[in-house]
This record gives C-alpha cells, structure tokens and sequence, in this order.
C-alpha cells in the first residue's frame, strides 16, 4: 500500500506538470478568457453524464463477479471495492486498478487470480465499445481504418485463444514439469478458468454494447463541453466529439501513461483544433473540463470510496484481534 502512495503521489505531481505544459502551449491570460467564457452552468450535467457512465460499469463489474461465482458479497461492498479501483486509475500503467482484486479478497476472500482476468474483460470490452462508437469518425475524418481493423482482429484471436481449453491445458501441463513454475500452476489454472468464462464470446459481445452506451455518456458530456465554449450543438458535432474523445482515450490506454496523462490532453486539444477549427485557448479549456470531469471527478470519488473501505477493514481487523490479557494483580501483601 505504501508503494501505492507513492505511485498515486507520482501520477498527481505528473498531472500538475501536464496542465501547466497545458497552460503555457494556450497562454494563461487566453486560456483565463475562454473559463469565463464558459457557462458553467453545463457542469453538472457533465459530471451527471460521467456518472451515468460509471453506474453503467459497476453494472458491469457485478456481471462479471457473477461469473466468476462471487456469492454473498454485499452491494455496498462491491460499490466501494469498484469506485475504489476509479481512484488508482491514474497510477502508472494502471497497476493500481489491481487494488479491486486485493479489497475483493480481504472483504469476501476471493482469490485474487480468480478476479483479476476482470481487470483483462474490462480493458477488451471498454476498447472494442470506443472503437465502435468511433468507427463513423474512423472514415469519416481519418485513414485510421488500419486502427479499427488491428483492435478487431486482436479481440477475436484473444477471445478465441483464451476458450482454445487443450492449448491452455497444455501449456499448463508443460509448466508443471518446470520447478520454478511448479508451484504457481493452481494458481495459473483458475486464472485461466476465470479468463474462459469472462472471455467467451456470448460475455465479450454483451459487456462490450454495454459499454459502449456507457462511453457514449461520457462522449455526450464531451458534446455539452463543446456546446459550453460556444459550439453549435448539432449532429455533426457530436459525431465529431464521438470521434475525438474515443480516440485520445484509446491513443492513452495503448501508451500506458498513467491515466492517460499528456497523452489524452495532448490527442483532445489537437483533434479539437483540427476538426473543430478552435483557437488554442478554447480547445485547452475544453481539454481541461472534460478531464476533469471523466478522469478527476472519478479519481476523488474512489479515493473518498478507498478512504472508507481502508476504514472498514482496520475495524474488521480490530474486531478479530484476541483481547490483550490483563496483567496479573500483585500478590497481597503478608
């Protein structure tokens, strides 16, 4: 947990420094205009919107617990234990989302190779959704055709691969035989077998249309930033604001930034100058609300859901303690 802090305390001073380089590429005194040009009184509907999105993968979170047979857990836990992993979701590579796995078995005590391939269906279902809902943009906008065709392709051969059982059978078998692999085989077999459920084809078609109208939420929260700095809000702009924003979160999940930092900013502020035709003050500002309100907002929200799920385990762990003896009176004296 310590490593975590640090990792997490890494990642926000990154963040300072990527707004600040986000600042002075715009200039601070046109970047001030285009804020007080903004009508805030959109803000809440975006982070209405982000919210809807996140609802819509807990939903998907309690889905996948099912198939991997997680009976008896509360749903408050599994709303603390999911909205806990939003708040890591700026460490570095995301290692932090690992944390739902760790908080999964110290509250209901499931092994941590079982849940962990949900970290996998997540991340293959989320980039299929954003690929879809991009795809009109795809050839709309962009030769990026080759993109759609890599992630699609790659989805298939996965899914395929993972539910190929005598190839996996095999492997583990040969891994058996090797002494320093020997000892982790169990483990390996229910992380496969976990792999297989949440990874067969009926489970990846359902999860990722249900992702994807989760990330049209936050496409739509995209669209109403836009319509804030002044935008027409019509249809072609929406499907542009579909375009960019799937786009600039792929390009950050391939490159393993933590949470997508510069990366996400630096794709949405210059597809936004290039297919929107905004000034560099006015794309920085929109970079900078809708980051806030699909990434930050979600990060202060786990961090608050961490925050009292740490709480409920040290009094958990305070409960299982043995009672520390009484020291012994002395003797009466003579």
């Amino acid at each position: 947990m310590q490593n975590l802090r640090g990792k997490l305390l890494f990642s926000l001073l990154l963040g300072l420094v990527v707004y600040a380089g986000l600042f002075l590429f715009a200039d601070f005194r046109d970047v001030g205009r285009s804020l007080s040009d903004f009508n805030w009184a959109l803000l809440p509907l975006i982070l209405a919107l982000t919210t809807v999105n996140y609802l819509f993968r807990f939903v998907k979170w309690q889905y996948y617990l099912r198939l991997i047979e997680v009976r008896g857990l509360s749903t408050r836990d599994s709303f603390l234990i999911f909205f806990s992993g939003l708040g890591m979701v700026i460490t570095p590579g995301k290692v932090g989302e690992w944390l739902k796995s760790y908080l999964l078995r110290e509250v209901h005590g499931t092994p941590v190779a079982r849940s962990a391939p949900i970290l996998i269906a997540e991340r293959l279902t989320d980039s299929i959704a954003l690929l879809i809902i991009a795809s009109a943009g795809l050839f709309v906008f962009g030769n990026l055709w080759q993109a759609f065709v890599v992630v699609a392709l790659g989805s298939v051969l996965l899914v395929a691969a993972v539910n190929h059982r005598p190839t996996a059978m095999a492997l583990l078998r040969l891994g058996g035989r090797i002494p320093l692999v020997r000892r982790f085989v169990p483990q390996f077999e229910e992380f496969y077998e976990a792999a297989r459920v949440l990874l067969s084809p009926r489970a990846v078609v359902a999860m990722a249309a249900l992702s994807a109208a989760a990330w049209f939420f936050e496409v739509l929260g995209f669209y109403f930033t836009l319509v804030g700095l002044g935008l027409d809000g019509d249809g072609t702009l929406l499907l542009k604001a579909a375009f960019i924003l799937p786009i600039a979160t792929l390009a950050s999940a391939i490159l393993f930034t933590p949470g997508g930092l510069g990366v996400a900013e630096g794709s949405i502020t210059g597809l936004s100058q290039a297919l929107l035709d905004m000034s560099k003050s006015a794309a920085a500002v929109g970079t900078l609300i809708i980051r806030f309100g699909t990434l930050w907002f979600g990060v202060i929200v786990g961090l608050i859901a961490f925050a009292v799920m740490s709480r409920q385990l040290a009094r958990a762990g305070e409960a299982e303690q043995p009672p520390t003896p009484a020291e012994p009176l002395p003797d009466a004296p003579p």
